[in-house]
């Protein structure tokens, strides 16, 4: 039995490793191909182009790629319209996805995109698209159930797996302790995003923000986990750019975990870190930017007043958001000291990061697997075509 995937980016790439764990451990013997990252191949994927290929972002960067992003998606095109998988998951990345599985749906391969668009968000005109694509449609959020339901779009609420396997309080003493951080005194971790788009456009405003903060608190520490070689020398870059006075600054090559484990704030671009540094109970300040005509192009199609996933779950404005001209150094600085300095917001943030933690923990890291099975009935069948691995 062959199952195709494709995962985008870093949060795919996680993703897909835990729903691989969960299938290997009911179908043995199956294989894995498609598209994925480190973790995923680790996990036996056998990987047909390098994921980053596929982490652009907003419709400039799209474009700028097109040429080598439609090839890509043609060759896998060819090669399945060849020797079709008996099931394919899209983790994510939805503008290469959907295209792909319409176009397999159409050969009578059942098709599941995991983690379903944010259509609640600003992409509402596309669930036409998805219904028209996709078999199923798992989702990590409860309150997307009802909107797929009444599009006629069958949907199953799995859970976040990262609910479930983050712990549900940092032990901050002891991961300062193994991080050789001051026990005392501020820490604030950095977090300019996974994709090199998201740290091209955020590194130099997060390390002007930490410059400006240490003018303040002398004894503030800083942690930057960045995602892979590429985004770690782009926040180098920045960090040397102006040669200035050197920060109490840690540069991580991942460990974005123990980070928010440690600090007692975050700064945090938009995406699946904001809801890590909710589960771990960091309070936090989200902030991005985007090239101008992407920005323009959202805030037309815009629905909810909020963009990062602590505001969505909580349904109200939980923690600031500074995004593309308010994301200045400055303004990022005074949200983020104006947290550092409050004795008593952190202890309420607390108490809703744990409310969200409940809300997300009502799947399980094996429901995902669990949910494609029915797909896979035909290909399981004794004698059928595919079944054999």
């Amino acid at each position: 039995m062959r199952i195709g995937l494709v995962a985008g980016e870093a949060s795919g790439d996680q993703l897909g490793a835990w729903l691989l764990q969960g299938l290997r451990q009911r179908l043995p013997g199956v294989r894995f191909e498609g598209i994925g990252g480190p973790r995923m191949r680790a996990e036996g994927l056998v990987s047909f182009h390098p994921m980053e290929k596929l982490s652009v972002h907003g419709y400039v960067e799209a474009l700028r790629h097109y040429r080598e992003i439609v090839g890509i998606r043609n060759s896998l095109k060819a090669r399945w319209r060849r020797d079709p998988p008996d099931l394919f998951i899209g983790i994510d990345a939805p503008d290469f996805n959907l295209n792909l599985e319409a176009g397999l749906r159409r050969r009578g391969v059942p098709t599941v995109q995991y983690v379903g668009p944010a259509v609640w968000a600003w992409r509402a005109g596309r669930l036409r698209q998805i219904r028209e694509s996709v078999s199923k449609v798992l989702l990590l959020f409860p309150f997307e159930a009802e909107i797929y339901r009444r599009a006629g779009i069958p949907a199953e609420f799995v859970g976040h797996p990262l609910a479930r396997l983050l712990p549900p309080v940092a032990e901050r003493a002891a991961i300062r302790e193994r991080m050789r951080l001051p026990a005392a005194g501020p820490v604030v971790a950095l977090l300019p995003g996974s994709r090199v788009s998201e740290v091209g456009a955020l590194a130099q405003p997060f390390v002007e923000a930490a410059r400006l903060i240490h003018r303040q608190l002398p004894d503030a520490r800083f942690l930057a986990p960045l995602a892979n070689r590429e985004t770690r020398e782009l926040f180098e870059q920045a960090y040397y750019r102006d040669g200035a006075d050197p920060l109490p600054l840690t540069i991580l090559y991942g460990h974005a975990h123990e980070a928010l484990g440690a600090a007692d704030a975050a700064l945090v671009a938009s995406g699946t870190a904001t809801l890590e540094a909710a589960l771990l109970g960091c309070p936090m300040v989200i902030a991005y930017r985007m090239a101008p005509l992407n920005w323009w192009l959202i805030r037309r199609k815009k629905i909810l007043p909020y963009v990062g996933l602590p505001n969505i779950l909580a349904q109200r404005f939980l923690v600031p958001e500074l995004l593309q001209d308010d994301a200045t150094p400055e303004n990022l600085a005074r949200a983020l000291l104006n947290l550092l300095r409050d004795p008593v917001v952190p202890g309420r943030l607390a108490r809703i990061f744990a409310d969200i933690r409940r809300q997300l923990t009502e799947g399980s890291e094996h429901r995902a697997a669990e949910a494609v099975l029915p797909l896979l009935a035909r290909a399981l069948r004794p004698g059928a075509e595919g079944a054999a691995a």
